[in-house]
């Protein structure tokens, strides 16, 4: 694994605030590049002044990356970003962002098909992914601890929303259907989304209560690791899953090209 802060390498003193407060964006690189390059810099970029009153420097962060990654073929790429600057005694002040970047080893997965405990849950701020998972990952534990592979999200208006590092869709009919309630929109889901569009497949976004599950032709999960991933069954109850629920989102994913960091 790689560090490096502001495009130096990183010394721990200088670490101390990126993992209390702060947000980022994860990413699977491949020969230097990477699908959705510009929805990765919007949310670093609107997230930035969201958390911080502050604007980020697209073209540095590129070129944090681009040094982060040079020579390597296959990485797995995380971009947080925080500030040494800021005032914690008037955190409502603007401060300026430092950006550390991470590389690690590309992620690959056999979908195996996961079994979810759903719990009431909602996340803080879900419409940044910021650093703040003790929930995600206190749930997840307590999902496996219980038996399980994962922990499905459900709101406080008793709707499904995400999962732990996930987000959730269905498949109904001919239709691709997304959740309505709090969630991050994830990079994935939106580049998924986009390649419906493109491909002419039908999609919606709606409410969906657990109950409405076993009547979807599939349910399945997506982050930056893993597209369509299928769901076996929420809390016991075995749900369905259509053989084209892969090819569809994948070839929806896939139609986003590469673009250069």
């Amino acid at each position: 694994m790689k560090l490096e802060l502001n495009g130096a390498p990183a010394r721990s003193e200088d670490l101390a605030g990126a993992f209390g407060y702060g947000h980022f964006t994860a990413m699977q690189v491949r020969d230097g590049k990477v699908r959705g390059l510009d929805v990765h810099l919007n949310r670093l970029v609107t997230s930035t002044r969201r958390m911080f009153a502050g604007e980020l420097d697209t073209e540095a962060v590129r070129g944090y990356v681009r040094q982060a990654v040079q020579g390597a073929g296959a990485l797995s790429v995380r971009v947080v970003i925080f500030s040494r600057a800021m005032d914690w005694s008037d955190p409502g002040a603007p401060a300026a962002p430092d950006v550390l970047v991470r590389t690690g080893p590309p992620q690959e997965h056999e979908l195996t098909p996961l079994r979810l405990r759903s719990v009431r849950y909602e996340r803080v701020l879900p419409e940044v992914k910021h650093v703040g998972t003790f929930g995600l990952v206190h749930h997840r534990r307590e999902a496996k601890m219980a038996g399980y592979d994962d922990a499905l999200f459900i709101d406080y208006q008793g709707r499904v929303s995400e999962a732990s590092i996930w987000n959730v869709g269905f498949l109904d009919g001919g239709t691709v259907v997304w959740p309505q309630a709090p969630v991050l929109d994830g990079i994935s889901q939106q580049l998924v989304r986009r390649g419906l569009e493109r491909n002419g497949i039908p999609q919606e976004t709606r409410e969906v209560r657990p109950a409405e599950l076993p009547g979807f032709d599939a349910m399945f999960l997506t982050n930056s690791e893993s597209i369509g991933w299928p769901v076996a069954s929420v809390d016991g109850v075995v749900l369905p899953f259509a053989p084209e629920t892969g090819r569809i989102l994948t070839e929806a994913y896939e139609s986003n090209p590469w673009d250069e960091i």
